[in-house]
C-alpha cells in the first residue's frame, strides 16, 4: 500500500500565495513521477505541475511563471508554491504519484485532494 497525504490548501485573496505539500509513504521502491493535478467544478482533472521520470518539471501553460514545483532530497515529498493566485485557480488540487512498490508492482496513486479557493 502507498498513501499520499496532502496539506496546505485554503482560502486566499487574488494575488496571494499558498504552498501545498504532499508526502508519499508505504511500500515504495521508487517514485517514477509525482506532481499536482486540479479539478474545478464542472471541469475535467488537469495537470498543474509535475516531475517526470527523468526529474524534469512540466507545467500547465496557465501557471507558468506563477507556480513552482519542488521536492525534497528523498523525492517522497513534493511542494507546489503558488503565487499571484487568480480566481481561475480555484479547484481541488490532487497529488499524484506513479510508484513502483516493493512487491514489485506499479501503482497510480492519488491523494484525497485539498481545496484551494481564490477570492476576487
Amino acid at each position: 500500500q502507498v498513501q499520499l497525504v496532502e496539506s496546505g490548501g485554503g482560502l486566499v485573496q487574488a494575488g496571494g500565495s499558498l504552498r501545498l505539500s504532499c508526502t508519499a509513504s508505504g511500500s515504495i521502491f521508487n517514485i517514477n513521477t509525482m506532481g499536482w493535478y486540479r479539478q474545478a467544478p464542472g471541469n475535467q482533472r488537469e495537470l498543474v505541475a509535475a516531475f517526470d521520470r527523468g526529474g524534469n518539471t512540466k507545467y500547465q501553460d496557465s501557471v507558468k511563471g506563477r507556480f513552482t514545483i519542488s521536492r525534497d532530497d528523498a523525492k517522497t515529498t513534493v511542494f507546489l508554491q503558488m503565487s499571484s493566485l487568480e480566481p481561475e485557480d480555484t479547484a481541488v488540487y490532487y497529488c499524484y504519484a506513479g510508484v513502483v512498490t516493493t512487491y514489485p508492482r506499479y501503482l497510480d496513486v492519488w491523494g484525497q485532494g485539498t481545496l484551494v479557493t481564490v477570492s476576487s
